[in-house]
């Protein structure tokens, strides 16, 4: 298998992964995938020994591969890191940002606010992830934005639950407005406020959800 098919692969599985497509502890059997994802079995088996280093993915004697369960509580110990270095990316971006890629999030912006008039709830995550993506992508800090991704795949199944809550989305949208103003404003300190701000509403969302999952179980 090339390296680009092998890329495509592990992108492909790591995605369904992170949708949620299979359930926490199911296991992942190296004939299926290479079913579901047309792959070479060499190919699958490089990549489940690839996700584990993300935290996506465990490793059990004789029994193989399995989706990793995580827990409420790391959800949000990986939630309270990501708001310390997703705020200080928030700066550099409000720092390095031109006029283009300010008109590019005012974009994301309205279509987020669309998203929310309509009840897209799923377009409106689609879109809150695009966003804190390219926020990323304009601070253009690579180790920064590495450790994100791996921390964002430990707490992803929790925060895709969240999202489905009735109400989060317009509790949400004003936050991420706030950070996009201040990007586009090229004020660092209050996009690294903002986005912490944002951040540490998404801890006490997930406090209140693994709550709400405790009353009805």
């Amino acid at each position: 298998m090339s390296t680009s098919v092998g890329t495509g692969v592990t992108d492909a599985i790591r995605a369904a992964l992170l949708r949620g497509d299979y359930v926490p502890r199911q296991r992942l059997i190296e004939a299926d995938l290479c079913d579901e994802f047309g792959a070479s079995r060499s190919g699958v088996r490089s990549v489940l020994q690839q996700l584990p280093v993300e935290g996506l993915v465990e490793i059990q004697c004789i029994r193989g591969a399995r989706v990793r369960e995580s827990s409420f509580a790391e959800a949000v110990e990986v939630t309270e890191v990501r708001m310390v270095l997703e705020g200080m990316i928030a700066a550099r971006a409000a720092a390095r940002g031109d006029p283009a890629q300010a008109e590019e999030l005012r974009g994301i912006g309205a279509d987020m606010a669309q998203a929310v008039a309509d009840g897209e709830l799923m377009a409106y995550s689609d879109l809150n992830a695009c966003l804190h993506r390219r926020v990323r992508d304009i601070a253009g800090h690579e180790t920064a934005n590495r450790v994100i991704q791996r921390l964002r795949a430990q707490a992803v199944r929790h925060q895709f639950m969240l999202c489905l809550v009735p109400g989060r989305a317009r509790v949400s949208l004003p936050q991420q407005q706030r950070i996009i103003g201040a990007i586009v404003a090229g004020d660092p300190t209050e996009a690294e406020a903002a986005m912490r701000d944002h951040v540490a509403g998404v801890v006490e969302a997930l406090w209140a959800l693994e709550a709400r999952q405790e009353r009805v179980g």
